[in-house]
């Protein structure tokens, strides 16, 4: 039974003003761009720590356990936490995201392998320059993203069912188009995921629920970022032959 708040005798619910609505999106967008950041960083060290080490290179990708369970963890991972998001302190998400983080660092360690340390480098200023301004434009563009992210989500589906098809086929123009769609489609979602956290951290002022928020859409902006950078650099990255 819903409360009637015509009725005088109920308590109405309390009002926050839009000062109480922005400081708290200010706060919580601040918290998602620290901990993006702070996620790339423990993606960075542990590529760079493993790509240097033979021995830590040999027991990641030697090895079958490792080679099949890194992906399978991140995988269960990315899926988990969104759905278990309200059950789980906020440590324990920030805590899983640097988990998260950390895999994926060690996974990206083969690009050392395959790619220029300069051609890399190059890649992560584009992206960087991409990312911001996708996520500048997301934050602060009165247009309503929805329907560009519903799009693009289907988007999404189709270009993961391209590159499994093109697993087998070797197709390399299929290899071009999907590195071009994943660069669009990643720039896009930039602003989208942007949009959606900037929302939804004005809508949830329960300060554990908002950090949560923050961690989550952290997440959310740094696999953009990610699969981003990766789909750059497979456009113009070259390799080391």
């Amino acid at each position: 039974m819903y409360p009637d708040y015509n009725n005088p005798q109920q308590t109405p619910p309390p009002y926050y003003g839009q000062s109480a609505v922005k400081t708290q999106t200010n706060s919580v967008m601040k918290r998602v761009y620290v901990r993006m950041t702070i996620g790339l960083l423990v993606s960075a060290f542990c590529a760079l720590g493993v790509a240097s080490n033979p021995a830590a290179l040999n027991f990641v990708f030697g090895n079958v356990i490792m080679r099949w369970g890194i992906p399978i963890a991140m995988f269960a991972m990315a899926f988990i936490l969104p759905v278990r998001l309200m059950k789980m302190s906020s440590g324990t998400v920030l805590t899983l995201f640097l988990v998260f983080s950390a895999l994926m660092g060690t996974w990206l360690s083969a690009i050392f392998l395959v790619y220029k340390m300069s051609a890399i480098v190059a890649t992560f200023f584009i992206t960087a320059g991409t990312f911001g301004a996708m996520t500048v434009y997301g934050y602060f563009t009165k247009a309503d993203l929805t329907k560009m992210g519903s799009f693009l989500m289907m988007a999404l589906f189709g270009l993961i069912i391209a590159m499994l098809v093109n697993i087998f086929l070797h197709s390399s123009t299929m290899s071009f188009i999907i590195s071009i769609a994943g660069v669009l489609i990643f720039t896009g979602l930039t602003a989208w995921d942007t949009q959606q956290v900037k929302q939804l951290s004005a809508a949830n002022l329960d300060p554990a629920l908002a950090d949560k928020l923050a961690t989550m859409g952290a997440m959310n902006l740094y696999l953009d970022f990610i699969n981003l950078f990766l789909y750059i650099l497979r456009l113009f990255g070259g390799n080391r032959d």
